[in-house]
């Protein structure tokens, strides 16, 4: 089956999102054919040498990325597919693709969290932007297409709660990785190369963009206020910079006299990704809000216990597995995330990275992913949906 994906950008830095396009272009053996259009400029980096097929029709600066191209090459090629996704709301794609689309193949919107009303909460000028946008396009855009797919009951049952007026066909589907094929000790040394301070070491990984939306400074906070008890444990902080916020932060470790037990790699890609997840003691994501968190699967198909704010929609799915701790989304909350995992016995450690690779095993490969969307479509063929 053939499968457009239509996204911004597959720049790997904009997180989340961009790896699920690209582990799902992973599956062409199990019939999942994609190509993906994106505005991204031709020869962004990132797009050089890729196994599937990139139209990038970039760049484009525009308010809600409009792409003059996107709406006239859509209705030229989508004759080739079967079905198309729409990766992400609130921006120009959503639209084009309705214009396109509608009433010739059908297409489903992947929400990607954001339709979570804590952006509602949190940035309010920004929600009644979104207000202004919803009522005249992005209603519509969900209304008409054939399912809107979430990756949580929860996600589901909080974007129902964002806008006054919706209607939608909800799809919760299962979302995660593809297990990782590398070698865990070549995985490691890569690693070790680009952090060599935690060489032999005690850490704790972090990886995800550095963003006030992350509670990165929650757990700055929360491993200064506690590092004295734990003297040995050390706190890798991976991901992009996206604020300039990294000089702060690393402040707070300053002050407490632990600067020098904080590390900061950047972003971090391929075996060096999958040597900080399989060194670590444990992953830590203190978020305010995370529709899903691909950084959690990865953590747990490596075996990892995930310590999690009670804002990462995941948790729901992971509270029963024996391989999580959840605490509250506040300094206090994360201190306690802390707090217990430093006075767990080291056996009962253990029991969770056993729990964690099982839990990936059965609940997380993204096989299951892109057969469901297949699924969908086919469904969607049948029923004479072409929207």
């Amino acid at each position: 089956m053939r499968i457009l994906h239509i996204i911004s950008t597959l720049n790997p830095a904009a997180g989340g999102p961009i790896e699920g396009v690209r582990t799902l272009f992973s599956y062409a053996d199990e019939g999942y054919i994609g190509e993906a259009v994106t505005s991204d400029p031709p020869d962004a980096p990132y797009l050089q040498n890729l196994p599937y097929p990139v139209h990038a029709l970039g760049p484009v600066r525009a308010t809600f990325a409009y792409n003059k191209r996107l709406l006239p090459w859509l209705r030229d090629n989508i004759h080739r597919f079967d079905g198309v996704i729409v990766n992400g709301l609130w921006q120009y794609n959503g639209l084009a693709a309705m214009l396109a689309v509608r009433g010739r193949k059908p297409y489903m919107v992947f929400s990607h969290g954001m339709l979570d009303p804590y952006f509602k909460r949190r940035y309010r000028l920004k929600h009644l932007k979104k207000v202004l946008y919803w009522y005249p396009v992005e209603y519509w855009v969900l209304r008409s297409a054939y399912r809107v797919l979430f990756t949580t009951d929860t996600e589901e049952r909080l974007a129902q709660e964002s806008f006054a007026f919706w209607k939608w066909r909800p799809q919760v589907v299962p979302y995660g990785i593809r297990a990782p094929q590398t070698d865990p000790a070549k995985d490691i040394a890569t690693f070790l190369e680009l952090v060599p301070q935690v060489r032999g070491k005690r850490f704790l990984i972090y990886l995800s963009r550095v963003h006030p939306k992350k509670g990165c400074d929650l757990l700055l906070q929360a491993f200064a206020d506690l590092s004295a008890t734990d003297p040995d444990l050390q706190l890798v902080m991976a991901g992009p910079d996206e604020t300039g916020w990294v000089p702060e932060l690393n402040a707070i470790a300053e002050r407490a006299g632990c600067a020098d037990r904080v590390h900061w790699p950047g972003i971090l890609r391929g075996p060096a990704k999958w040597g900080a997840f399989r060194a670590a003691e444990a992953f830590i994501l203190p978020s305010h809000q995370e529709n899903f968190g691909i950084a959690v699967a990865e953590a747990l198909a490596a075996g990892l216990p995930v310590l999690l704010s009670d804002k990462v929609n995941i948790g729901d799915m992971l509270a029963d597995q024996g391989c999580t701790l959840i605490e509250a989304d506040t300094l206090e909350g994360t201190r306690r995330l802390l707090e217990r995992w430093i006075a767990m016995d080291p056996g009962d450690r253990l029991k969770m990275s056993e729990q964690a690779a099982e839990c990936f095993r059965s609940r997380f490969d993204m096989l299951e992913t892109a057969q469901t969307i297949m699924a969908l479509f086919r469904q969607a063929h049948l029923e004479g949906r072409g929207r």
